[in-house]
């Protein structure tokens, strides 16, 4: 029988599970004893299999519908994943000081900035792209909670995130660094990554009916 229960527990285990990156002590210590790479690699892996959880969960509970499904809200979803896509494969491994998901952030030049100069928070923007692009085909009531949070989170987060890194960094190095180079360049890396950035695309929707049980296509 379908019930509340589960979709709250996967929610809040979720959320809890991203205060790890913003306790600076526990952070530190699981780096120290499983390495920058193996930190991230396992934190990786944890995170998407909670949010495999939080969706699975999402569906199986109890149905309140909202508003009614159209083919056409299949098309704004496409069309918002290809672009939260890209923006993910662009700004992944990238260094980016001033937001998360950045690496070797120590050399990162704001003249030279590629995606984070013109989105300084390329993941969250991601995030709230993939939110409100699922939301809208999804009118359910435990969708509008699961969506709902996220994309108010990826509103919220520039902020509260900019806000902390002000404090860390120093308000003179971060303006110093948030006034960042705005140019379009076309270089191989960044051709690559459009290129893995649309190939996950097409994966997703290969595979989302097998693994969401719902076609993605209008």
């Amino acid at each position: 029988m379908p019930s509340w229960l589960e979709f709250f527990a996967a929610l809040v285990t979720f959320m809890a599970s991203h205060v790890i990156p913003t306790r600076p002590k526990l952070r530190n210590s699981l780096r120290n004893l499983l390495g920058e790479k193996g930190f991230t690699v396992c934190y990786s892996l944890l995170s998407t299999l909670l949010l495999g959880w939080v969706i699975v969960a999402a569906g199986r509970a109890p149905l309140v519908n909202l508003w009614p499904w159209a083919p056409w809200q299949n098309t704004v979803t496409l069309l918002a994943m290809a672009l939260a896509c890209t923006l993910a494969a662009l700004a992944i491994g990238r260094p980016n000081p001033l937001s998360f998901g950045g690496a070797n952030n120590a050399s990162f030049d704001p003249r030279n900035a590629g995606i984070i100069g013109w989105v300084r928070h390329p993941l969250l923007v991601a995030l709230l792209l993939w939110s409100l692009g699922h939301l809208l085909p999804n009118g359910n009531l435990a969708h509008l909670i699961l969506f709902g949070i996220f994309a108010s989170f990826s509103a919220l987060g520039k902020r509260i995130i900019d806000k902390r890194n002000q404090r860390l960094l120093g308000i003179d190095t971060w303006q110093r660094l948030a006034n960042t180079k705005r140019e379009i360049t076309v270089t191989k890396s960044g051709l690559v990554r459009v290129f893995i950035g649309a190939a996950v695309y097409l994966l997703l929707i290969h595979y989302h009916s097998a693994i969401i049980g719902v076609t993605p296509l209008p």
